[in-house]
């Protein structure tokens, strides 16, 4: 990102990385709200009666859920282990990667609870129809509309 007018690197840096923080926050209580769901779920009491396939996908979406989780909170661990050492720059190239990859597993774990529970209320087709449309509409919203505005913005006048 370009510093804003008058803006030293270091001020850059730290808006850089207060900017990551705060999109984290908003995933980050998403995701918990899912991880915890997910923890108690096997202790429902219908839960015995999935198929191999139900349980399959929901220790999957567990498993996803537990690394959105563990990347998300990655760049504070970062942070608190690199305080004070003058590596502020690496701090925030490290907590965007994370909150990248976060997002990714995020988006995996949503379409394991998607399918998980489509395929418990409407089964086989359906459930495999749905979940395919839930990743395509996430990613395009999360990645792919970014990236070609980006691209869009990073273009000259007449490549526009």
């Amino acid at each position: 990102m370009m510093p804003a007018e008058g803006e030293s690197e270091v001020e850059r840096l730290n808006r850089n990385f207060n900017e990551v923080l705060q999109e984290i926050r908003v995933t980050q209580t998403g995701v918990q709200i899912l991880f915890a769901f997910l923890l108690t779920l096997p202790f429902a009491v219908g839960f015995p009666e999935t198929s191999a396939f139900q349980r399959g996908v929901y220790l999957a979406t567990l498993m996803c859920t537990m690394v959105a989780t563990g990347l998300l909170i990655g760049p504070v661990a970062y942070h608190r282990l690199t305080a004070g050492r003058q590596m502020r720059a690496q701090l925030v190239a490290a907590a965007n990667q994370l909150a990248l990859a976060g997002i990714g597993a995020l988006l995996l774990a949503l379409a394991g609870s998607i399918l998980l529970v489509t395929d418990v209320v409407l089964g086989g087709a359906w459930a495999v129809l749905f979940t395919g449309l839930s990743v395509v509409w996430l990613a395009a919203l999360w990645y792919v509309v970014p990236i070609m505005r980006r691209r869009q913005l990073t273009k000259g006048p007449r490549e526009l």
